[in-house]
């Protein structure tokens, strides 16, 4: 089985920000503890986290991103020294022509001190957030979203999946999605195969062969594991299957898509465009997400070479308000986007996004300046970390 090839990517457009250098560089944390138990197969969540990037210029305008910090507990506090001692004294002063530049600039001089440190991930993610403010500014700048700023006919709903079901209460999450209207969803597995063939068999009872069904593994098994699951989950008709193996290596993936037929994605833990590439022959979907690739100029980067190569482009989210209103604008310029990740467990972090979702299964792709949503502060307030 595998998923019809993408269509072409819609034809992105003159980009430009102010002239006006970048006067400061600020960071705010918020955090909430889930109201309900969220585990992955490696960890579970203790808290929601946006870490909020406003990037200020000389004529006064401002553009705010979010980096990904899920993990660890900690990431945090890493992020805040990583933006304000790394990352904005390389860009205060300056003045750049587009986001692009931008971001290139931070990368050649960020990305070997990652290499020597160890962590890419993180400078990659601090970038990210910086990033999407870049792009915020070059859409208000030139008066519209960042669809129609990438696009000149971007979507105006993209479909949905619920994100993400187990390894408890899958039979309250699932009627939950049903009455979202919901028509897919995806499953936590990896906490052993007795668990997740229940709780796969207990989504697919609830909604009916209808709705769409995915697997998550969270990279939680070997190749031979991944062998005698990915079978069992065909059985109970799971469509595609997500970060299968330990390592994320191409060469393996490729071997269970080929020995299994099941469409396999992957592509939330890779770090930069070029990363992707050994990837193209081996999964059917790559899911970059944009608070940790390197934000939209990467993520563009990714569409391009996905819709060359016939692949679908889901990018994963699993955040708060503002990566998610980057992701459905990112996600409506091209057809080769053909789902959203919708996270359907509570998340105060995410309210001022949550009006996007409609009553169909589709979240609506918001028309307003920039990313075309409105934080509430007063709301934030109770969640926000006072940093030194």
């Amino acid at each position: 089985m595998h998923l019809k090839a993408a269509p072409p990517a819609a034809e992105t457009r003159t980009v430009t920000l102010p002239d006006a250098a970048v006067t400061d560089v600020r960071c705010r944390v918020f955090r909430a503890r889930p109201t309900e138990q969220i585990a992955m197969s490696f960890a579970p969540l203790t808290h929601r986290v946006m870490i909020l990037v406003e990037v200020e210029l000389a004529d006064g305008s401002v553009g705010v991103g979010e980096s990904w910090a899920n993990y660890p507990a900690w990431a945090w506090r890493e992020r805040i020294a990583t933006i304000q001692d790394g990352v904005a004294p390389l860009l205060i002063g300056r003045c750049f022509p587009d986001p692009a530049t931008a971001q290139r600039a931070l990368l050649a001089e960020l990305v070997p001190l990652g290499r020597q440190w160890g962590a890419p991930g993180p400078v990659h993610q601090a970038i990210s957030g910086v990033d999407m403010a870049l792009w915020d500014l070059a859409a208000r700048h030139a008066g519209t979203s960042l669809a129609r700023l990438l696009s000149a006919a971007p979507r105006t709903e993209l479909p949905v999946y619920g994100s993400s079901l187990g390894p408890t209460g899958v039979a309250d999450v699932a009627y939950r999605c049903a009455a979202l209207g919901l028509t897919a969803v995806k499953v936590k597995v990896g906490f052993g195969a007795d668990t997740d063939l229940t709780n796969v068999g207990t989504a697919r009872r609830i909604l009916g062969d209808q709705v769409q069904v995915f697997a998550d593994a969270n990279q939680a098994w070997r190749l031979t594991e991944a062998l005698e699951m990915v079978p069992a989950l065909a059985d109970l008709g799971v469509a595609w299957v997500e970060e299968p193996l330990a390592g994320d290596r191409p060469g393996e993936l490729a071997e269970l898509s080929h020995r299994t037929g099941m469409p396999l994605a992957t592509g939330e833990n890779l770090y930069g465009a070029a990363a992707f590439e050994p990837y193209l022959d081996a999964v059917e979907i790559l899911q970059p997400d944009l608070g940790k690739v390197g934000g939209v100029t990467e993520f563009l980067e990714v569409l391009a070479a996905a819709t060359a190569a016939g692949r679908t482009v889901n990018p994963h989210l699993y955040n708060g308000a503002v990566a998610t209103a980057v992701t459905v604008q990112a996600g409506a310029i091209s057809p080769a986007t053909q789902l959203i990740e919708w996270d359907i467990r509570s998340n105060p972090l995410r309210q001022a996004a949550d009006g996007l979702l409609t009553a169909h299964g589709t979240v609506r792709v918001p028309d307003g300046p920039g990313f075309g949503i409105d934080l509430d502060q007063d709301q934030l307030d109770a969640y926000e970390e006072q940093l030194p």
